[in-house]
């Protein structure tokens, strides 16, 4: 696997060129990218945030980020399938047992993939979580267990994964845990779990963000792992999974801008009042490009700020540090939220109307970022940003910022 930054992001350089090739085809039949996926594994990409202390290269979540980018930019579903299979191993590393700890990082490091299965349908608000952890008393055996049972949505990657996170809370103390909100690390194949691929949606359409049910699984106490832990305290767990997301709309805007830069050197033709002969020679249309390219500038430059922010409050966790970091990455998301929307947008602006044609696949750029930015609302952001100038609030500490 990757030791250093630079080997990371070479191989997810190498590996993009290939998944770029394929990517509006895959989009357009929604064929799920399962030798992309493959690959990833094989080149060790998914294992580098193991710690060293469990034998991993244990690199930053600024790496994570800038290969994520790197993916996204060739094609932002395979971008979005591991994003879940980090963030779960941060959980992972802050808050779960020595030995699951050490379990879970030998199967990744032996090539396996985590799915979430955390969001649901039907509560009040994304918060609200209506899985179940109740102990299990069916038989002897399952004395020290519990049952798992609900069902959850937009699990993204869950027909590649070997491993499932699943969110879950516990109304009863029992087994020597406390009640409360539970990740439960449950193997994909375990009896009483059905993975459906079911998802349907205007962009990213294959992600395998499908729907997952449990009936009556068994897990035991060892395989869980309390959620307050990385949620209550300053530890820039929420930061590292907003970072990501920022990563794959920064990574979409990018492939947008040279999927267009692309189109009008090689397609479009320049507006006749222009009085040139090629479309790269219209002025107004090479402003618009200089404009769209210091949008992806500012969102990538914030994106690298950020990262280097959450770097620092992962090595040096404290109120501060964790308030920088959610912070930080609170104006990446912002800025690219912005990027993944307006320049696949303006893609067919700037490229016109041979752009627009069926069959071009261009479409997909603004779908995926459309799709993509509904994540975690910006309007948040926002708030959180303005309560820090105006009032010196600090973010709070809920996993989402």
């Amino acid at each position: 696997m990757p030791t250093t930054t630079e080997e990371a992001v070479a191989r997810a350089t190498r590996l993009a060129t290939d998944i770029a090739a394929g990517a509006a085809e895959r989009d357009r039949d929604r064929l799920l990218p399962t030798r992309q996926l493959a690959d990833l594994r094989a080149a060790g990409l998914l294992a580098i945030t193991v710690p060293a202390v469990d034998g991993g290269p244990g690199l930053p979540p600024s790496t994570v980020a800038a290969v994520t980018a790197i993916l996204a930019a060739a094609d932002p579903n395979v971008a979005q399938i591991p994003h879940s299979h980090f963030v779960y191993l941060n959980l992972v590393r802050l808050a779960a047992p020595e030995a699951l700890r050490r379990r879970v990082n030998a199967a990744i490091l032996a090539g396996s993939q985590i799915a979430n299965a955390q969001s649901e349908r039907g509560g009040a608000t994304v918060a609200a979580i209506a899985t179940t952890l109740t102990p299990d008393h069916s038989s002897a055996e399952a004395g020290s267990g519990f049952l798992l049972n609900g069902d959850k949505f937009y699990c993204t990657g869950s027909a590649f994964a070997d491993i499932l996170a699943v969110l879950a809370r516990s109304t009863e103390d029992a087994h020597g845990l406390p009640a409360g909100e539970y990740v439960a690390i449950v193997p994909a194949d375990a009896a009483g779990v059905v993975i459906e691929d079911d998802w349907d949606a205007l962009g990213q359409r294959t992600t395998a963000s499908g729907t997952i049910r449990f009936r009556d699984v068994r897990v035991g106490a060892d395989a869980l792992i309390p959620r307050t832990a990385a949620v209550s305290a300053p530890s820039g767990y929420g930061a590292f999974a907003q970072l990501l997301h920022a990563a794959i709309d920064v990574g979409i805007a990018e492939g947008a801008l040279a999927a267009a830069a692309a189109f009008v050197r090689e397609k479009s033709r320049p507006w006749f009042e222009a009085d040139v002969e090629r479309a790269v020679d219209d002025p107004l249309t090479v402003q618009r490009f200089g404009e769209l390219q210091v949008t992806l500038v500012a969102a990538r430059s914030a994106l690298d700020a950020a990262g280097r922010a959450v770097d620092r409050a992962v090595a040096v966790p404290g109120e501060q540090t964790s308030a920088d970091a959610s912070l930080a990455v609170a104006a990446a998301k912002v800025l690219a939220d912005r990027a993944a929307t307006e320049i696949p947008s303006a893609l067919f602006e700037v490229a016109g109307t041979r752009s627009a044609v069926a069959g071009s696949g261009l479409d997909h750029f603004w779908r995926n970022g459309r799709t993509h930015t509904l994540h975690d609302p910006v309007r948040w952001k926002y708030q959180h940003l303005g309560r820090w100038v105006l009032r010196g609030e600090a973010p709070p500490l809920h996993g989402v910022i």
